[in-house]
């Protein structure tokens, strides 16, 4: 069996043929040169007495006729014996020979086609004109010099040359300049934006690793001289608003060289072929900035998923398709509003990083950029009139074109390369000059390329599995960075930054108060926590005070998320009933969601989202999966407002229709998704039925009273995709999601009937401030003595109305029915214990 250390068989023996043939061809080479050399004499004496030439004539025209003849020799033996391979062979000197054969070999072939084609046209000029072949070759030279001596024909010719370009010019040197208008170049101190990389806040590992890379890139020469090699490209991908591209003029502002900034929607055009010149322009002027200012230059392409793409070929990266994997989130399904909310009514918000990228992503632009002022009303009628423009009629070779410019980076220039080429083939096609005389070379060095070091970022917001994997390889933008949403430990660090430029409150330095900040400001990007800090001091302003404070930053805060308070007012009984209905969810949260944390509470009306209010948690720690308890706990959240109202007034409003869509659809991914089901329970079986048949009753119990809740109001809307869908069309999957909501109404109704009281106040202290925030909201909800009740199934004033119309009174807000409290498991601060 052939291994690595053996070679195949037969190959040793190829390897000694070509070897001896190789051997062969060096001996053939010299025996001809040494025949050229030997009939040189007589060839001077020749020209010398026979055509009566001077001494430097002859020996002119010998060593014309001795290289001509050398060279034709070549060609000769080429075509008759095969060239030798020399794969495998380790000799050097072989190689080089080799080299310098082929090399005559081409230069020769290539003037002897040029000696044929000359001796045929001379010769059809000898057979029409008559005369000598001589006469003949006098002519044709004589008409060429009387051609290139006419004025009229130079003015023509120019003239010519002038309408091409002028063309050119005209029709697509507007569309060229719409594109070059877009790629804007810095000179150092051309341009100070003022940003250092430690003005980039809470993305602490994209930090770090982009200073890894930058530091190698300012100062690698030791690096490469330990072996190694530098990172040609830098890729920047995460959610919009995240510091990406602020972080690209922070190395632009201490990297100290040439920064060349240019979008992704720059390099579409109408006419294929324009984006593969923009392309080039730019790799011109990268190179162009690199050699004036000592080799370095730095090449930023935001928004390049514009022009990075996967290709056709390689898949379309489709954007909108949820995979249908357990890895999918609920954001993917259930998001509402423009703080996603979980539950079309908008009043249940929580913060996760699934929800962050989800945020983040939807505040993208939809479109492409283009500059303000005269070039964007360029740019409409542009795309009035080439439509195709921005799709692409061949956008895709600006892709191709980039690929190649990123790996052309280190070649040598092209007419250093082409003149050290040619003059080297010259030289060895001359027979005469040797390639060295003992160690002195004679022919010039192989061209090198510059020591200009083009540097490429790119920045992103699509996942990066959607751009094409040759733009992302080793070697071009290699090393991915991803810049993540920021958590509320990473606003902490952008709070720093903002509020220590404004002038604010010294309370607002403490830190539980910072603390306390970055909780109210869930799914804030860097820009929006300088805009709030903003619009506080404005706030502060407008009173006449000269720094902000905390009512002031609460104001800013929820004007930003929510818009201006409008002055309607609730009818008393309906504000009253909104109240009990946030209380609701603010309790059965605090409770159970012992993960997170409540950030935010509120029946403030606000601009015109229809909105009444909402209850907003916040995750305590990054989690990227939740376990079943967990997720059920999330259901009975959901239902706590539901629960709220039926134990205070004893019906409930329309309200709960969001809730009830989002407690549908979580349980329908909890059954369909993750093959869950009710939570554990145990109940005592009556005297006439087994433990078997007292668990399937509990559980058909519950199915009515879920199947009751469950949202199922026809086609349309949001149920229409998979998988939930496909869950509730299921009847065996859909009485396990009936079960799950059915258990959940149980355990928030009674919660709601336990925690009455505590409901009642948190709703009271509700109606008086409308919004409660921070540390005030879980100040408030632990001083109520929330308390988890112990539910027994075999009790029948444990289950709650629901399944039983008629007994449901009906008198309106504030009628509710007498039910008895369960017993209880008291909490401590939120926590169960």
């Amino acid at each position: 069996m052939a291994t690595i250390d053996a070679p195949l068989p037969g190959t040793r023996a190829q390897g000694d043929a070509s070897l001896e043939l190789a051997k062969s061809w060096r001996k053939l080479t010299r025996a001809a040169t040494v025949v050229a050399v030997l009939t040189a004499p007589a060839l001077f004496v020749w020209f010398t007495y026979q055509n009566n030439w001077n001494w430097w004539q002859a020996l002119l025209a010998t060593l014309a006729v001795v290289i001509v003849f050398r060279g034709f020799a070549d060609l000769l033996f080429r075509r008759l014996i095969p060239w030798p391979s020399l794969f495998g062979l380790e000799s050097q000197t072989l190689r080089e020979e080799d080299v310098v054969g082929r090399r005559r070999a081409w230069f020769w072939r290539f003037w002897f086609k040029v000696a044929i084609l000359f001796i045929t046209v001379v010769t059809i000029v000898w057979i029409f004109r008559g005369g000598s072949w001589l006469d003949s070759v006098g002519f044709i030279f004589d008409g060429i010099g009387t051609i290139l001596s006419s004025p009229t024909l130079w003015i023509q010719a120019v003239f010519v040359f002038f309408l091409f370009f002028a063309n050119f010019a005209i029709m697509f040197g507007p569309l060229l300049l719409m594109n070059m208008s877009q790629m804007q170049s810095f000179e150092p101190g051309d341009a100070e934006w003022g940003v250092k990389l430690e003005d980039v806040r809470g993305q602490v590992e994209a930090k770090e690793e982009v200073r890894r890379v930058v530091d190698i890139w300012q100062s690698g020469e030791q690096f490469e001289r330990a072996g190694g090699k530098r990172e040609r490209g830098l890729l920047l991908f995460g959610s919009p608003g995240t510091g990406k591209t602020m972080l690209a003029k922070a190395i632009a502002t201490g990297f100290n060289s040439p920064f060349i900034s240019m979008p992704g929607s720059g390099f579409a055009a109408t006419f294929i072929g324009i984006d593969a010149i923009i392309v080039r322009l730019l790799a011109r002027r990268a190179k162009k900035l690199a050699r004036k200012w000592g080799g370095q230059c730095i090449v930023f392409i935001d928004e390049i998923d514009a022009v990075g793409m996967r290709r056709q070929s390689l898949g379309t990266g489709a954007q909108g398709f949820i995979p249908l994997t357990n890895g999918a989130n609920v954001e993917d399904f259930l998001f509402y509003g423009p703080w996603g909310s979980r539950d079309p009514s908008g009043d249940l918000i929580v913060e996760t990083r699934a929800w962050r990228d989800r945020l983040f992503e939807q505040r993208a632009p939809v479109s492409y950029g283009v500059p303000s002022g005269m070039y964007a009303r360029l740019g409409q009628f542009y795309n009035f009139m080439f439509p195709g423009a921005m799709g692409g009629m061949g956008g895709g070779l600006a892709l191709n074109q980039l690929l190649v410019v990123m790996d052309g980076i280190d070649n040598p220039p092209w007419m250093r390369r082409t003149f050290t080429s040619k003059l080297n083939t010259m030289l060895d096609a001359s027979f005469i000059i040797p390639r060295r005389i003992g160690s002195a070379r004679l022919r010039l060095p192989a061209a090198r390329p510059r020591n200009d070091q083009i540097y490429f970022i790119g920045a992103t917001n699509v996942p990066i599995d959607r751009l094409d994997p040759a733009l992302i390889r080793p070697g071009r933008m290699g090393r991915h960075v991803w810049f993540r949403t920021p958590t509320k430990d990473d606003r902490l660090d952008i709070l720093e930054l903002y509020i220590g430029k404004v002038s604010h409150d010294p309370e607002l330095d403490l830190p539980n108060r910072r603390d306390e900040i970055a909780r109210i400001m869930s799914g804030y990007s860097p820009a929006m926590i300088e805009q709030a800090t903003s619009m506080a001091l404005t706030i502060a302003h407008h009173t006449g005070r000269t720094a902000f404070a905390w009512d002031d930053l609460v104001e800013a805060v929820t004007t930003l998320d929510a818009g201006t308070a409008i002055g309607s007012e609730y009818v008393p009984h309906e504000r009253r009933a909104v109240a009990i209905h946030e209380a609701g969810h603010a309790v059965a949260g605090h409770v159970y969601m012992t993960s997170r944390e409540s950030t935010r509470l509120t029946i403030k009306k606000r601009g015109d989202q229809g909105v009444g209010g909402h209850h907003w948690m916040i995750e305590k720690e990054e989690r990227l999966f939740s376990f079943q308890h967990e997720m059920f706990q999330d259901i009975i959240w959901g239902l706590g407002a539901m629960a709220a109202e039926r134990v205070v007034y004893g019906e409930n409003s329309n309200g709960v229709g969001g809730d009830v869509a989002g407690v549908t659809a979580r349980s329908a991914m909890m059954v369909g998704r993750a093959a869950m089901g009710p939570q554990p329970f145990t109940v005592t079986p009556r005297d006439d039925e087994t433990a078997e048949e007292a668990h399937r009753r509990v559980l058909d119990r519950f199915e009515k009273i879920g199947l009751q809740i469950m949202s199922r109001s026809g086609g349309g809307g949001p149920f229409d995709a998979d998988p939930i869908a496909g869950v509730l069309g299921d009847p065996g999957k859909r009485t396990v999601a009936a079960q799950v909501i059915g258990q959940a109404y149980v355990t928030a109704h009674n919660l709601a009937i336990l925690n009455r009281g505590a409901i009642e106040r948190i709703a009271d202290a509700l109606e008086d401030k409308r919004e409660i925030m921070g540390d005030e909201l879980l100040d408030l909800l632990n001083s109520q003595g929330i308390r988890i009740p112990e539910i027994d199934y075999g009790d029948e004033s444990a289950w709650p109305p629901l399944e039983f119309s008629a007994a449901i009174g009906r008198g309106g807000p504030g009628t509710a029915p007498v039910v008895p409290a369960p017993p209880t498991v008291p909490v401590s601060n939120g926590d169960p214990t």
